[in-house]
């Protein structure tokens, strides 16, 4: 991991350019501030952008770079991935935007790996469009998963609120099949672990969402969380991790019980996200834990109902940006820590 404290490189794929992506990224780097804390790289096209640009009031200059090591600080970099004339039709759903997609968030993974970009944060893309014979993966999580190391879990986060999920783009009628002793220890270890080295928390306290409606009612209705959730929670709480529930999952953000935990973990997609969205005013992002490079997102998708008409809420890209650095500083100042633990002098007598 490259150790730099300042003038982080943010890498940036563009999304569906037919999407809002583009029109939420240069609102982020219109604020000249913003070049203050990191370096942005959008993996893309410069005049794709300026054309972009026009869709909205805006001042915002590019520095176009045809290798990435002509990026310069202070500047609003854009990697010219391609030459080519690009056919943009703001607002609809095209198999060939979905192609340069793909390009260009390929691409700024292979510059994560190889550490010619610190983080990577990615823009919304259609998760139809982008399938091909290359790319047949459901979504940017996946292929993550598969590039780099580690396990990926998804976790939204929105100041001390995050919530991770067990299982995520999985159909609501195969989500049982799914929770085995193994995934629920494997995951928990993934949480535990982020919110240690991400995150900064040193004892951190997880609660786990039960299954089904008030977590089974002693099996009366469903038998899933008696019968695993419960045995695999303690099991990891004997081993050392404050791991608590699983609890119903009705009421546990309506009373407010989840600010009592570092993060919140649910059995299945729409459990953890719909009180998620709700809760975080649409500042949330989507963070990728576990793996050895740092991805996130914002929280939304291509809104194609909007793109185009200066209506794109740029503030959960601009929090994506914020917390990709925060945390690759955080993972910086865990690794410096771990390998120089304090060393206690001998009383001298």
């Amino acid at each position: 991991m490259n150790k730099k404290a300042e003038n982080i490189i943010v890498g940036i794929s563009i999304g569906d350019l037919n999407g809002i992506g583009s029109e939420v990224i240069l609102k982020t780097f219109e604020d000249s501030r913003m070049l203050e804390m990191c370096t942005p790289v959008i993996f893309a096209n410069a005049k794709i952008l300026s054309f972009v640009k026009k869709s909205f009031t805006s001042t915002i200059q590019f520095h176009g770079v045809d290798k990435l090591d002509q990026v310069l600080p202070g500047k609003v970099n854009v990697f010219n991935l391609w030459k080519e004339g690009v056919d943009i039709n703001l607002g609809a759903n095209d198999e060939k935007i979905g192609e340069y997609a793909i390009k260009s968030f390929v691409a700024a993974t292979k510059a994560l790996k190889e550490g010619t970009i610190d983080v990577l944060v990615t823009a919304p893309i259609n998760k139809y469009n982008i399938q091909s014979e290359e790319f047949k993966f459901p979504g940017h999580t996946d292929y993550l998963d598969q590039e780099l190391e580690g396990n990926a879990l998804m976790m939204m986060v929105q100041d001390n609120l995050r919530v991770g999920l067990l299982t995520d783009h999985v159909p609501l009628n195969e989500v049982s099949s799914y929770l085995t002793e193994e995934l629920i220890t494997k995951k928990i270890e993934t949480v535990r672990k982020s919110l240690i080295q991400d995150f900064s928390i040193v004892k951190p306290k997880i609660a786990v969402l039960g299954l089904n409606p008030h977590a089974g009612d002693g099996g009366v209705i469903g038998k899933e969380d008696d019968l695993v959730l419960k045995p695999a929670l303690k099991k990891i709480f004997d081993a050392g991790t404050m791991v608590f529930g699983p609890f119903p999952a009705d009421g546990f953000f309506g009373s407010g019980q989840y600010e009592k935990y570092d993060a919140i973990v649910a059995t299945y997609h729409d459990q953890g996200l719909i009180p998620f969205k709700t809760l975080s005013f649409g500042k949330g992002v989507n963070y990728t834990a576990g793996l050895n490079r740092v991805r996130t997102s914002p929280d939304h998708g291509t809104a194609y109902d909007i793109a185009g008409k200066d209506m794109a809420d740029f503030n959960s890209f601009k929090e994506a940006v914020y917390l990709a650095i925060d945390i690759f500083r955080s993972r910086n100042q865990y690794e410096e820590i771990s390998q120089k633990p304090l060393k206690i002098k001998e009383k001298q007598l």
